[in-house]
């Protein structure tokens, strides 16, 4: 590549959660200050902004789940609640000057690439001119209510877990839950103390690991920690290490897997004393092939007199409640959807066009692909943070975006120095690198016969299936082979 005349890059970043705030603070590090992050809420934090149900909780340890450049020893529990997290991440872009980077309330309807910039447009008509566009969309941020035939019929109170409505009143109500993932484990935690009835609508059970999700930290511990970083960094490095343990539990058959996967029998088998609940609770797939359920409560709360748990599957919502395909009807006052959400989205819905016309959805027709979860051919100058195969099962999401972040940032200073107008990863590499994601997910324990939301509509499994030094590797340094770039000397050229 050749050098040419110094220029700063103009940078849209789409979403202001977890990647959006790690790819502003890495921008600013490295002296990049025109760029604008544009996020559809009217606040910062992503998931943590738009969830807030009763007993949201993260169900990875404080300690582990920030920010490797903030550092925040005074967590108040060992597993935080989600309002806590969310003060994290305001915080974050108040001590980062991320705020006057900020474009809230801003939803992006379209990007389009024309050669050599991108213009992304907005809801209200606003146009803005990128050299680069950023997407940190992640992917849990469409929520999916099923199409329940009389859905619209019910007249009591109606909510799903991602759009709670705080105005809603839950003790002493009649309460059905749909849904058993980690949200819908949390939801019923909570609420059965001082519900009058709370059901439980499940098609598949899943497993539950047991943990003191309830323990708070010590102020003691916070105080140790504040006073001496370098303990606290190396307690951060632990906690990336064992992450990476589990990241060979989940993606190579060994003891370790196997002794994960029995403390999850165990734990069924010790907190369930009812066999006929026992069985409706067991599984019929291995444990950890659906994104795993951590609860200290759970077992016990649907143990509970006033609780309920229904296998059968619903026929049909009416005006009073739950209809069942055993003809059961289930007389309820509010109904929760905790049914998660379109996982595979990522940018979409917004209408995304790269080079020569190409869309989004025809570039993945057979399924979201990105060569090493960053870069998508026929899309110059656009990258993604937690993009396709991203480690949402495995590896902490902080770390690969900060990876990413750094990774992404090297092209930019490359441009800077210019170097090079556009930089587009080619079909080979991306090609090259999934068939190397196909063949590494075949000993995973995602991969051993259950139906989660990790399976695309192509039924690929969109994860990370290496282990944490490999994404280091991949992510540390771009390898010129795999791109092309164009400059106002020579187009499409080869480095």
């Amino acid at each position: 590549m050749t050098t040419s005349q110094r220029r700063e890059p103009t940078i849209v970043v789409i979403g202001a959660g977890v990647a959006g705030i790690i790819i502003g603070v890495i921008l600013k590090q490295a002296g990049f200050e025109d760029f604008t992050i544009v996020e559809n809420g009217s606040g910062v934090g992503g998931v943590w902004h738009w969830n807030r149900y009763p007993g949201l909780t993260c169900d990875v340890p404080s300690q582990l789940y920030q920010f490797s450049f903030a550092p925040k020893p005074d967590w108040s529990r060992v597993w935080a609640f989600g309002d806590e997290i969310q003060r994290y991440h305001c915080d974050v872009v108040h001590q980062f000057g991320l705020s006057a980077h900020l474009r809230l309330n801003s939803e992006v309807t379209a990007a389009v690439f024309t050669d050599p910039r991108w213009e992304v447009t907005l809801a209200d008509g606003t146009v803005l001119a990128a050299d680069f566009v950023i997407a940190a969309t992640g992917v849990l941020h469409h929520p999916f209510t099923p199409d329940i035939p009389g859905r619209d019929t019910f007249t009591g109170e109606v909510v799903h877990t991602a759009r709670w409505d705080d105005a809603i009143t839950t003790a002493g109500k009649r309460i059905a839950v749909i849904g058993s993932g980690s949200t819908g484990v949390q939801v019923v935690s909570a609420l059965q103390p001082k519900a009058t009835k709370i059901v439980q609508f499940t098609r598949t059970p899943q497993w539950v690991l047991w943990a003191p999700m309830d323990m708070r930290q010590p102020r003691l511990v916070g105080r140790l920690l504040s006073r001496f970083p370098a303990l606290h960094r190396q307690l951060y490095d632990i906690l990336l290490w064992g992450s990476g343990i589990f990241a060979d539990v989940v993606t190579r058959p060994s003891w370790r897997r196997q002794l994960v996967q029995d403390s999850a029998r165990w734990s069924l088998r010790a907190q369930i004393r009812d066999a006929a609940l026992r069985r409706e609770l067991t599984p019929d797939y291995q444990p950890l092939c659906k994104r795993q359920v951590v609860s200290g409560s759970y077992y016990r709360a649907i143990s509970q007199s006033n609780a309920e748990l229904v296998t059968a599957p619903i026929s049909e919502i009416t005006p009073t409640g739950i209809r069942t395909t055993d003809g059961r009807d289930h007389e309820v006052d509010l109904i929760i959807y905790a049914t998660g959400f379109y996982p595979h989205n990522y940018m979409r819905p917004m209408t995304l066009i790269g080079r020569d016309g190409l869309s989004i959805d025809d570039a993945w027709a057979k399924g979201p692909r990105a060569y090493r979860m960053t870069a998508i051919p026929g899309f110059p100058n656009l990258f993604t943070v937690l993009g396709p195969n991203s480690p949402t099962g495995s590896i902490s999401p902080q770390y690969a975006a900060e990876l990413t972040a750094l990774y992404i940032t090297e092209w930019l200073q490359r441009f800077r120095a210019g170097e090079f107008d556009t930089v587009e990863v080619t079909e080979e590499a991306t090609t090259a690198f999934n068939d190397a994601v196909t063949d590494a997910m075949g000993p995973t324990v995602w991969n051993t016969g259950c139906n989660s939301w990790y399976f695309t509509e192509q039924q690929t499994i969109d994860l990370w299936p290496f282990d944490r030094a490999t994404m280091t590797a991949l992510l540390t340094e771009p390898d010129e082979r795999d791109y092309l770039f164009t400059t106002h000397e020579k187009a499409d050229a080869t480095p």
